[in-house]
């Protein structure tokens, strides 16, 4: 991976390969709504912008919120509805918020263990697992997932905000009504305080389905500026790796707990 570093202690980066894991995040039918008209959004788990839509299964997740002006509400979806979200907003910015519960993954090859954590740029994982003495193969990895999307019902007008989840990414302007020449302004969070220096993987998809995939790293406050394009779709991505907290802790079989962050939205063409 070439590196070239920049100002505000960013880092960006080509991806070569493949991205390790897989992204899990809120994909809206359309990003800009008319007042009226049914805020509709899948829930998706797959790479690069490509995944398969998941039903309205309320077993799989914590938190399925809609946030607007009025506040949260819970989505009021029946099971095994696809598009997982349909329902009217009023207008302005819409906050989608999805919290999933916990998933497992057993490692049966450290070697892909190393390959994923190098990838979201927490080395430090690798020596710690081994200074605790932990297997090699056949260990387990709690993980959970932590959404949100920005929709634009009518005028958009509108803010994200802090929604309380234990990680999350929060857009710091409006992306479909405040001016981005200088890029889209977000902080990342991770147990309610800013998560300096943590990688920012970040997805664009332009009206071709075209991605280009690169990698930034927040400066030292959790702040980052994503540079962005008009017609073009975001997705942002953080992961946090500690050892097993809370429910996760209760697996007497997992050494490693990852929360992904993410948040999609798009800006207008």
């Amino acid at each position: 991976m070439r590196k070239i570093t920049l100002a505000l202690s960013f880092v960006v980066a080509s991806i070569t390969g493949a991205a390790q894991g897989h992204e899990f995040w809120i994909d809206p039918l359309t990003f800009f709504v008319q007042p009226g008209t049914p805020v509709r959004a899948d829930i998706k788990v797959g790479e690069n912008f490509k995944g398969t839509p998941s039903v309205y299964l309320p077993s799989r997740f914590n938190r399925f919120d809609i946030g607007t002006a009025a506040g949260f509400a819970a989505v009021q979806s029946r099971q095994g509805d696809r598009p997982a979200l349909n329902q009217i907003a009023p207008n302005g910015l819409a906050v989608v918020v999805h919290e999933t519960t916990n998933s497992q993954l057993t490692y049966t090859e450290f070697a892909k263990f190393e390959k994923f954590v190098s990838h979201k740029d927490a080395y430090w994982v690798i020596d710690e697992h081994r200074a605790r003495g932990l297997p090699e193969d056949e260990f387990v990895e709690v993980y959970s997932r932590y959404a949100k999307s920005l929709i634009a019902v009518g005028s958009g007008q509108g803010a994200d905000r802090t929604v309380g989840l234990l990680t999350e990414i929060v857009a710091l302007a409006n992306p479909y009504t405040d001016n981005l020449d200088t890029g889209l302004p977000v902080r990342v969070l991770y147990q309610g305080a800013e998560r300096g220096c943590a990688q920012v993987e970040v997805l664009d998809r332009d009206t071709g389905c075209a991605v280009r995939d690169i990698l930034q790293t927040p400066n030292a406050n959790g702040a980052a500026r994503i540079p962005v394009k008009p017609g073009h779709d975001y997705m942002l991505d953080s992961v946090v790796l500690r050892t097993p907290e809370g429910t996760a802790a209760k697996n007497p079989k997992a050494v490693w707990e990852s929360l992904w962050a993410n948040l999609t939205f798009a800006v207008p063409g």
